[in-house]
């Protein structure tokens, strides 16, 4: 762990102690400085607190919001419910996995600037198959749109 990770953590623990913050809000705390829940802040946390590190990977794979592995800066969200899957969301995937060159299990790029992920529903059912792409929404996608779409926050970057 380096020192701005340490001084980081510090200001972290401060602030929970100050508050008395429970486990999910110095998770949540955690996750927003590094972008997801980094083991070595998990392992610092449960030294400091005297908690056991399970109690805290406990919090972190029951609850969606938390993430174990860094994520991209565009989130690439990807409905898949019934009416979605019917409507081609599979298709959507591997479109969008082919286009950015996304291996296997592996969801974020490389040069993280995107991840994505599949969801049970967003409930807009009306206009499937459904991505939503950080804040923005998506409907009736097909993956050769979903491409085109990319293609703005590609540029967003290079600019």
């Amino acid at each position: 762990m380096n020192p701005q990770q340490e001084t980081q953590l510090n200001a972290i623990y401060n602030e929970a102690t100050a508050n008395d913050d429970n486990i999910i809000a110095i998770l949540q705390q955690i996750q927003n400085t590094f972008g997801y829940v980094d083991k070595e802040a998990v392992l610092w946390f449960a030294r400091k607190m005297g908690v056991p590190v399970s109690k805290f990977y406990g919090v972190v794979t029951f609850y969606g919001q938390f993430h174990l592995t860094p994520r991209g800066k565009n989130i690439v969200t990807v409905c898949c419910g019934t009416v979605c899957h019917v409507k081609g969301a599979p298709k959507v995937i591997s479109k969008l996995k082919e286009e950015l060159k996304l291996k296997g299990e592996d969801m974020t790029t490389r040069d993280m600037l995107f991840t994505v992920e599949n969801v049970n529903c967003v409930g807009a059912c009306s206009i499937a198959p459904v991505v939503i792409v950080n804040d923005k929404v998506f409907g009736k996608q097909s993956g050769d749109k979903m491409v085109k779409n990319l293609k703005s926050f590609r540029e967003e970057v290079a600019a």
